[in-house]
């Protein structure tokens, strides 16, 4: 099995769930058509990167994974300045917001996709929360600039479905989709 992502939070959840894998990632262009509805999206963008990995390993299952995070239909990609995830942050502030995971299987010439939608409720964030969550460092390299998993957990009120979606991975539902496809 092959994990087409460099996430070490994915790597990280699939080791977890005991999953023997190796990592091949692909340079790829992320574009993706933005009226699409966002579980179209993210399972668009997980077979783009999936698909030419499967391409140098056509007998091996290969997994491809893509995250965002939605509010308000708007999707929160992960910020390029600490102002710009101060910003998502207050937005997010007091608010419940959708994450989405789309994974693509490929092995050979079969082709399996799936999203799944987790509701996050966020508290009520102070200037001082967020300004102190943002100097660690942490929101920089997430969707939706905080990470559930990590110091971030202190934002999260309460979730609504996989916790395991909104750290990058829905990994009951990949474990059933792999059942599936005999492996």
């Amino acid at each position: 099995m092959i994990l087409a992502s460099a996430s070490p939070r994915r790597k990280e959840l699939l080791a977890l769930a005991g999953f023997d894998f190796q990592i091949e990632t692909a340079a790829v262009e992320e574009t993706y058509d933005p009226t699409l509805p966002p579980e179209q999206i993210v399972m668009h963008l997980a077979a783009v990167k999936s698909a030419p990995v499967a391409a140098r390993h056509p007998d091996e299952t290969v997994i491809g994974a893509d995250t965002v995070v939605v509010l308000d239909e708007a999707i929160l990609g992960k910020p390029h300045s600490e102002e710009e995830a101060k910003a998502m942050l207050r937005r997010l502030s007091g608010r419940v917001h959708q994450v989405y995971t789309g994974v693509c299987l490929r092995r050979g010439e079969t082709v399996v996709r799936f999203a799944e939608c987790t509701l996050v409720h966020f508290k009520v964030l102070s200037e001082e929360e967020i300004a102190a969550y943002v100097a660690t460092g942490e929101p920089m390299d997430k969707a939706g600039a905080y990470g559930v998993q990590g110091r971030g957990c202190v934002l999260v009120e309460g979730i609504e479905g996989d916790y395991f979606n909104v750290v990058g991975l829905p990994v009951s539902r990949l474990y059933d989709e792999i059942k599936k496809l005999g492996g």
